[in-house]
């Protein structure tokens, strides 16, 4: 930029005559206004690129994980989708036909619920974690009501499932951000990258990464088997065992 800023002070400046100079001054203004108004979009959309995280794993490893581009998160994404993708493990697939009714129940993407049952328990339905979320869907026992069995996976999936209708309704859309509050909470999907727990970072980073996959028409998911790679591969052969895969 030096050179061309020295160039400019070493020229005469031209004289304009008024009518041409006033056109001049109009259209410099145009542009100028033009750019204030994009600079906020644009200033947003680098706030949402995260940026590399260490996280603990669900197996207690520390994995440095590489978050993927969100050019494909941005989106509901109620399409016609007959069959799920590949890339899922066994005991996902398992859940096909399942996660087929669930989706069209809520109108989601098949694959969109199909990869937080693999984050989230890797098909296993009996699933319970430390913190007490239970079954397919990991969902805490406070969005059940009396009498419902929170490991049925009909009663499992359509609390989950509502709960991260929710959060695309708050975020408009963006899939990302949904993926993060349903691992974080409403506070998680209002926020970004930098606000985030480790926890609901690595959610994100697997989330998106498979999903994105899945959005490239991959039929083999990088990001899937890097998830397993760091100790979910180990938890998904028990839950293959179970199922009698």
């Amino acid at each position: 930029m030096e050179f061309y800023e020295e160039t400019y002070r070493t020229m005469p400046l031209p004289v304009l005559e008024p009518p041409r100079m006033m056109l001049i001054l109009t259209l410099v203004a145009l542009v100028i206004g033009s750019l204030v108004l994009i600079r906020p979009q644009a200033e947003t959309q680098m706030a949402a690129v995260p940026q590399t995280a260490v996280v603990q794993t669900a197996v207690g490893s520390t994995a440095v994980v590489h978050p993927p581009s969100p050019s494909g998160t941005n989106a509901m994404a109620a399409t016609a989708v007959s069959s799920l993708s590949p890339v899922f493990t066994p005991e996902v697939r398992y859940w096909e036909e399942e996660i087929l009714s669930w989706a069209a129940e809520f109108d989601l993407d098949p694959n969109m619920v199909a990869t937080i049952m693999q984050i989230e328990s890797c098909g296993d339905a009996t699933a319970v974690s430390r913190a007490g979320a239970q079954g397919l869907f990991q969902v805490m026992p406070f969005h059940f009501v009396a009498g419902e069995n929170p490991l049925d996976p009909d009663t499992n999936a359509r609390r989950g499932l509502a709960y991260f209708v929710a959060r695309l309704q708050q975020t408009r859309g963006d899939v990302g951000r949904a993926f993060a509050g349903y691992n974080g909470g409403h506070v998680a999907a209002a926020g970004s990258w930098d606000t985030w727990a480790a926890e609901t970072r690595a959610y994100y980073t697997w989330t998106t990464g498979i999903y994105n996959d899945i959005q490239a028409g991959l039929t083999d998911s990088p990001t899937l088997r890097d998830w397993q790679a760091h100790g979910a591969g180990t938890y998904c052969q028990l839950v293959r065992q179970k199922l009698g895969l």
